[in-house]
């Protein structure tokens, strides 16, 4: 047998050794999911779609446990888990973490990932990770697009300059969502500088009833365009039946709303789904603080209702999407918003997760607020004028 041959007969072998080897090592990988709500919260079901893609294009096993609470349970949760051979572990609301942590504190050859947690940085356990992504970059174009639809109201003569308000539906006084809707609150202001907003918190995240009414209590305000940081379609369904016009978060609801509905952010957690499976797969590390991005696929605006936005709102989003992409726009740019009418040009930020809130980082320098470049969760907390906090 030549040699030539014989190379080619290594070379086949060597190919089939890694396919093999991949084969084996997506058997040996199993995820395990846990979940606060089930899919009637849009904000969960948004992790279960990209779950379940990440998992099956990877070729590996996966178990979904729904309605999971912030207590002891998510800990008895996560060990039954293990149990039933997960390797990986994820976990997806911010309450979830202290128990988390205790799992990973007593397994520590499985990896447990937490979407939205402040303490991977700090905990120093090698198998915790938190993971989020700069959502505020979404938050941002899809105020544009509300932006562009006050303009145009205020063009066409149902609102003037004065009546540009927009309101906002919180689940719960966090810097995830005051990061959320400043920047929504931002991207209006960038093409309607009149542009005020009233925000209510339901101190839920998922509360159909309490968001209802919070939605009900903005319209009386004066509230045109109603946006919302909470898991439940109680807000847009006030909206849509009160002819009011909705940016929602985490899908389209083009076909539920089609009077009313706009345009809608969302994360899409399979990247971030990938990179880890992955990461198990090859043996690698697993980064201790993930933030994922509008290059990384990882923020992203659904289709755009053109039957109810503005004209030429695509093109103002394109615009500034490049900028975002390009890091000549800022979000939190400090010239861009005041603090009890001043410029900020220093702000301490709770970082490193203390009980009172208390201040360990300057976030701001280069002329900007710089969120969730110390830690994937945001951290942005302020109180900026022209946003008005309603009880």
């Amino acid at each position: 047998m030549s040699k030539r041959i014989l190379l080619l007969l290594a070379m086949i072998a060597s190919v089939c050794s890694l396919f093999s080897e991949v084969e084996a090592a997506s058997s040996d990988v199993k995820v395990g999911f846990i979940f606060l709500h089930d899919e009637n919260a849009t904000y969960d079901l948004n992790f279960m779609n990209a779950a379940k893609i990440a998992c099956e294009n990877a070729g590996v096993e996966y178990t979904f446990k729904t309605n999971i609470p912030e207590t002891e349970v998510c800990y008895e949760t996560a060990v039954e888990l293990v149990n039933q051979g997960c390797n990986i572990i994820f976990s997806d609301s911010f309450g979830h973490e202290e128990f988390l942590i205790k799992a990973a504190k007593r397994f520590p050859n499985i990896q447990f990932c937490h979407a939205t947690g402040t303490r991977a940085h700090t905990e120093g356990i090698s198998n915790f990770h938190n993971a989020f992504a700069s959502i505020y970059e979404g938050r941002y174009l899809s105020g544009i697009v509300a932006g562009m639809k006050l303009n145009e109201m205020i063009k066409g003569g149902k609102i003037n300059r004065n009546q540009a308000k927009l309101g906002y539906v919180g689940a719960f006084p966090y810097a995830e969502v005051i990061s959320g809707y400043t920047a929504f609150f931002l991207g209006a202001r960038s093409v309607c500088p009149t542009a005020e907003m009233d925000v209510v918190f339901t101190n839920s995240w998922y509360d159909y009833d309490l968001e209802a009414k919070s939605a009900e209590k903005l319209i009386k305000r004066g509230c045109v365009i109603i946006s919302q940081h909470a898991d439940s379609m109680g807000a847009p369904s006030v909206c849509e039946s009160n002819g009011v016009f909705n940016v929602f978060y985490n899908g389209s609801l083009i076909e539920k709303c089609p009077k009313t509905f706009l345009i809608s952010s969302r994360i899409n957690w399979t990247p971030y789904f990938d990179y880890i499976i992955n990461c198990v797969k090859m043996g690698k590390e697993i980064e201790t603080d993930w933030t994922g991005s509008l290059l990384t696929g990882s923020v992203e605006l659904t289709e755009m209702n053109k039957n109810v936005s503005a004209k030429d709102t695509d093109k103002a989003i394109s615009k500034a999407k490049l900028a975002i992409e390009s890091g000549s726009l800022k979000i939190f740019d400090i010239k861009t918003f005041t603090v009890n009418r001043k410029n900020l040009t220093s702000y301490m930020a709770d970082v490193d997760t203390d009980p009172n809130f208390t201040g360990d980082k300057e976030v701001i320098f280069d002329g900007y607020f710089h969120e969730s470049e110390f830690r994937s969760a945001p951290y942005f907390d302020l109180k900026i004028d022209g946003i008005n906090l309603i009880d």
